[in-house]
């Protein structure tokens, strides 16, 4: 049981790095017409709002609900699985809630920057 929790906290801390790269990444602006030194100011400015967005807390969320999830399933089938099967859950959710939390800061960037009058294209 401890070998398991112990992967899944390894786990989440990963995925959670992961998530660290700047939020405007990706973001497909059409440029026609768009001074890029404004651009970039509101970009940077845009990327500070998506900072706010806690992709931690969204991890350590859906990791416990899943764990929660996975040690009822595994208690339902009535075996000794109940303790793997929180472990499998808490991973699962905290990269759901980790995927979650970076979609959600590049919404935050999307809409920031539609707000600013750009074409946001994506």
């Amino acid at each position: 049981m401890f070998r398991v929790f112990c992967a899944a906290v390894v786990t989440i801390f990963l995925v959670t790095g992961c998530a660290g790269r700047k939020p405007g990444a990706g973001t497909i602006v059409d440029m026609k017409g768009v001074d890029p030194y404004q651009y970039q100011i509101d970009l940077a400015e845009c990327e500070e709002y998506a900072d706010q967005v806690d992709v931690g807390g969204q991890a350590a969320t859906g990791a416990a609900g899943g764990a929660v999830v996975g040690g009822l399933v595994g208690a339902i089938a009535k075996d000794a699985s109940a303790g793997r099967g929180a472990g499998v859950g808490a991973v699962v959710g905290g990269a759901k809630g980790t995927y979650r939390g970076v979609e959600e800061r590049h919404q935050v960037v999307g809409n920031c920057l539609r707000n600013r009058g750009y074409a946001v294209l994506n």
